[in-house]
């Protein structure tokens, strides 16, 4: 009985192929067929024969040639998200008090939306996984736009926070730590590094407080991320401080010759304490002089931290002036 399932199965999967097959080759000289969607049609490449004509468009009956246009006369939604707690498939009542006309709504009405909108409110938020990640989402959008962080990193930090409460890992640990780890993760993956200091800032929780969850949600989730590169905290930093290009590519050849030399110097180091030395001594080089408490601003770090590192870097480089 097994046996004559299993052949009745293979038989079907065979004559399905042979099916699909012959749609798409022509029936008088077997040659493959091209779709011709401006005209509906679906002709043969070799001999030009059309087999089919005036198929069924099913794309929107309306032409847009802007952007705008197309958003104007589209009629579905934004594309779903993960840093909405629903994805972006619920609806919304909109805040403005007027018709379908444009019409302002009597004050009975106005009073009826309202009890709507709250009701509206409480329908998409139903339990309290769907309140955690509402409140979650809104803290990513925070923190990410305060650290200039792009819509790539927030849709990675928002997967990785719904992982965290797929698999249990909230209770003990307030909503905005782990938030803040996510947002951490996720930038690390990107190249996009922001130091702990700089996310202390913008958090709500304290910066011993997100280095514990940010361990405890990589070891739990099984996420392995290299330990952060200095380099990549170069161009930020030259950025913030106005220098040039030079300045950054002398920046980049001095940490570059210092891990070719002696890889094992960076390990156990700071790299924003590495990157924010090299940038300071890549001024010097370029003789665009700043200060290292304008270097300890930008990076957030002391500027015996910088010295220190400068100090060493001087060792890997015969040419970097003392100051």
């Amino acid at each position: 009985m097994v046996e004559t399932t299993q052949t009745e199965r293979e038989r079907v999967e065979r004559e399905t192929d042979e099916v699909e097959q012959a749609t798409d080759t022509c029936p008088e000289c077997g040659g493959q067929l091209n779709h011709d969607s401006e005209h509906g049609e679906r002709a043969c490449t070799g001999c030009g024969l059309v087999v089919d004509e005036d198929e069924i468009d099913h794309g929107p009956e309306w032409r847009a040639h802007t952007q705008k246009e197309r958003d104007q006369k589209s009629r579905v939604g934004a594309p779903t998200t993960n840093l909405m707690h629903d994805k972006g498939l619920s609806t919304t009542i909109s805040w403005q008090n007027k018709d379908a006309y444009g019409n302002a709504l009597s004050p009975e009405k106005r009073q009826r939306m309202q009890r709507l909108r709250t009701w509206d409110e409480r329908s998409r938020t139903r339990n309290p996984k769907e309140r955690n990640l509402k409140q979650a989402f809104a803290e990513i959008e925070r923190m990410a736009s305060a650290l200039g962080l792009p819509q790539s990193v927030r849709e990675t930090a928002g997967v990785i926070y719904r992982r965290a409460i797929e698999d249990g890992l909230l209770p003990g640990r307030s909503i905005e730590g782990v938030a803040t780890a996510a947002i951490h993760i996720a930038s690390r993956q990107a190249n996009i590094p922001r130091s702990l200091d700089t996310l202390a800032e913008v958090s709500r929780v304290e910066k011993l407080s997100i280095t514990r969850t940010y361990r405890y949600v990589t070891r739990e989730l099984d996420i392995n991320l290299p330990p952060a590169d200095p380099l990549e905290y170069l161009p930020r930093f030259v950025s913030d401080l106005d220098l040039s290009d030079e300045v950054e590519h002398r920046s980049r050849e001095l940490l570059e010759t210092v891990s070719e030399d002696e890889p094992s110097y960076l390990s156990g180091k700071n790299p924003v304490g590495l990157a924010a030395a090299a940038v300071y001594a890549g001024s010097l080089l370029c003789n665009e002089k700043v200060t290292q408490v304008a270097v300890g601003e930008v990076a957030d770090i002391s500027q015996v931290t910088i010295r220190n590192r400068y100090t060493e870097l001087l060792e890997f480089q015969d040419d970097v002036p003392v100051p």
